[in-house]
């Protein structure tokens, strides 16, 4: 039976603590789990919760921090010093697992040594609403080459994993090391694609992994300023990894060419936009232009850079009555109806 360490870093997020251990515990037959739980020296109840959950299930260990040190370190801490199985997950105390997820992702890399980690489709749900109704039976497997994995992170400019339905074999997860404390907000992204340039990817078909809890303050439901935050960490965990799997990439050059293109389309495409939508006010432009720049020296001759100057030119008050009638606009509002079925959808 394959063992998997579960490590639960947790800070203010005492109040889920028995309900995301209850999902590790409770609804994973067929694996041999251990859970740490690392309370970074929240400042409410949550060290003694935890306490109280060890001191019921003897699978359950407790670590708490004096002061703080950050969520980052906390991660490392448990994945590196701590874990000890087959394999290794991080969940987070607001998160938990779907019934069966461990025992999928541990047969998939019991049946697949060179896959690196495993995933499957994450289900987001609102916090204070319902668990959406999960799938728990998997119609399969399938194992993706890790560079082909790794260049289609490069060539989207994003990630696909949102962390908690991801399994790691722990052998892996101390050769590659740990979670990048100069990359706070995308250190994640940057773990997958260290990975996956040094193994093969699995991913769990058919059923869903975990429960992701959106908060009001998540990245992906921040402001515009934050969002060209996001833009500017996933620039720096991309190039983050060029540097550190530079042995593994020979084609480093153009994978940077690669993604630093699409991060200034992305970042030019929110600026003419914010024109089509009337939220020039809102929307930092000048400085999504300078992020443009900042990423590809010849930005100008991007499609996206015309559209925002002939937006600049009609300018911001008589654009958006106007957007029927520029082409770009309208297909651009039809890419983003695509764009979201395919996220609600995707796997890769």
């Amino acid at each position: 039976m394959s063992t998997v360490s579960v490590v639960i870093p947790c800070y203010k997020y005492g109040h889920f603590l028995a309900d995301c251990v209850s999902s590790v515990l409770d609804e994973q037959d067929g694996v041999d789990v251990r859970v740490l739980i690392i309370d970074d020296a929240s400042p409410d109840d949550s060290a003694e919760i935890a306490h109280k959950l060890a001191a019921a299930d003897p699978r359950i260990e407790v670590r708490v921090h004096r002061t703080n040190k950050g969520h980052i370190a906390t991660y490392n801490e448990g994945l590196l010093e701590w874990a000890d199985g087959d394999y290794v997950a991080l969940l987070s105390a607001d998160d938990r697992l779907v019934p069966g997820a461990l025992v999928r992702a541990a047969a998939l890399l019991d049946a697949h040594p060179e896959a690196g980690f495993a995933y499957g489709r994450p289900l987001r749900f609102r916090h204070g609403g319902p668990l959406p109704k999960a799938r728990t039976r998997s119609t399969g497997s399938v194992v993706y080459p890790g560079r082909w994995w790794l260049e289609r992170r490069f060539r989207e400019g994003t990630g696909c994993i949102t962390s908690p339905e991801v399994v790691v074999r722990t052998s892996l997860q101390r050769t590659v090391g740990g979670y990048d404390p100069d990359l706070p907000h995308a250190g994640d992204i940057e773990m997958w694609m260290r990975l996956a340039a040094h193994a093969d990817v699995g991913y769990v078909r058919g059923a869903d992994q975990a429960f992701y809890r959106v908060h009001g303050t998540n990245m992906s439901t921040t402001d515009f300023g934050g969002q060209l935050d996001d833009l500017r960490q996933r620039l720096a965990a991309f190039d983050s990894v060029l540097a550190k799997c530079a042995d593994r990439l020979p084609d480093a050059d153009r994978l940077a060419g690669q993604v630093h293109t699409r991060l200034a389309r992305y970042a030019l495409r929110r600026a003419y936009r914010a024109y089509d939508r009337g939220r020039t006010g809102v929307v930092p432009v000048d400085d999504c232009v300078a992020f443009a720049a900042q990423c590809l020296p010849g930005y100008e001759a991007l499609p996206e850079y015309r559209a925002l100057r002939l937006r600049r030119r009609i300018g911001p008050k008589a654009m958006p009555y106007l957007q029927p009638l520029i082409w770009s606009a309208v297909a651009e509002r039809g890419r983003e109806r695509l764009w979201w079925e395919s996220w609600k959808r995707r796997g890769i």
